[in-house]
């Protein structure tokens, strides 16, 4: 570890959120290098989760990421790595081999890896952690996504360590199971608010639409925290039903969209789109368009 990140820790353990302030006044606490301005779409940095084309390869998604027009890919673990190598899992344990290969597609078709997830490493054991955070360093991503709520300090210490980010992903509201409360954005907000400010949420507009509430809502409730987003529109609130093309649902696509660009939110955007899932390039390269449309219509 740093001497940086050693004296930080110590104004950390010596006087709590107030160590912490000291240091932000000064100037010295690090920030996650953002994205490349080429990745943007428009107004944002735009591009899929890889999990939309989990019916093929990780190396198939990043080609159809950019057939569909985005510049950036989220991965998910577990994904087979290739046609010709189905047998490899792309994991945060790959090989320095596999890890370059992936590297090579991503140069190949002029995708930037962000973000890794939904990933939760082995409880309380800060070691694969790090582990984890070793390949997103290696990987370049600017956050991990996860929903490892009882792993909050050893996240928060490692988002210190390693400057990245960190997001709380919410999936649906679960009727047969209160203990989770990850699909409520004020209980994320709780989680998060006084943390380092580079812990917060992978907003799921999805999963929030599934839930009965309003994206659009949830959105603006976690205003300051939204680390990343997964975008998806839905023709219905309150039923778990597939995706539709942004624009073409209820969930307030260009709604959401406005209230991200007021919040100066610098984040990823990836497209995660659950339907039509053998041929859903289309699909994608039509949100893909109503997000730089909707960009050319707001800065003329």
């Amino acid at each position: 570890m740093s001497k940086y990140f050693k004296f930080m820790n110590l104004l950390q353990k010596i006087g709590g959120g107030l160590g912490y302030s000291m240091l932000m006044m000064a100037g010295m606490v690090a920030h996650t290098e953002p994205i490349p301005v080429e990745c943007k779409v428009g107004n944002f940095f735009v591009g899929c989760q890889a999990y939309t084309f989990n019916r093929f390869t990780l190396m198939e998604a990043i080609e159809k990421t950019a057939q569909a027009g985005g510049k950036t890919i989220e991965f998910y673990p577990g994904q087979r790595l290739s046609p010709e190598q189905r047998g490899v899992a792309w994991n945060y344990d790959a090989s320095e081999e596999t890890i370059q290969k992936v590297k090579e597609q991503l140069a190949k078709f002029g995708i930037r890896a962000v973000s890794f997830g939904v990933v939760n490493g082995k409880s309380g054991d800060e070691a694969d952690w790090r582990k984890l955070f070793e390949f997103a360093k290696k990987m370049g991503l600017y956050s991990i996504t996860t929903e490892a709520v009882k792993d909050l300090d050893i996240i928060e210490k490692l988002v210190k360590e390693y400057d990245i980010k960190v997001g709380f992903h919410e999936h649906r509201r679960q009727e047969n199971n209160p203990d989770y409360k990850l699909w409520d954005p004020k209980y994320v907000l709780s989680l998060v608010k006084d943390r380092d400010p580079r812990i917060g949420s992978c907003a799921d507009t999805g999963h929030w639409a599934t839930s009965g509430l309003k994206p659009l809502d949830c959105i603006k409730i976690l205003r300051g925290r939204i680390i990343s987003v997964h975008l998806k529109e839905r023709k219905e609130i309150g039923k778990e039903i597939p995706d539709t093309v942004y624009g073409t649902g209820v969930t307030n696509t260009k709604g959401i969209l406005r209230e991200l660009r007021r919040q100066k939110f610098q984040g990823p955007i990836s497209i995660e789109y659950e339907n039509n899932w053998d041929h859903s390039v289309p699909d994608v390269a039509q949100c893909v368009g109503y997000i730089r449309g909707y960009s050319a219509a707001v800065t003329k």
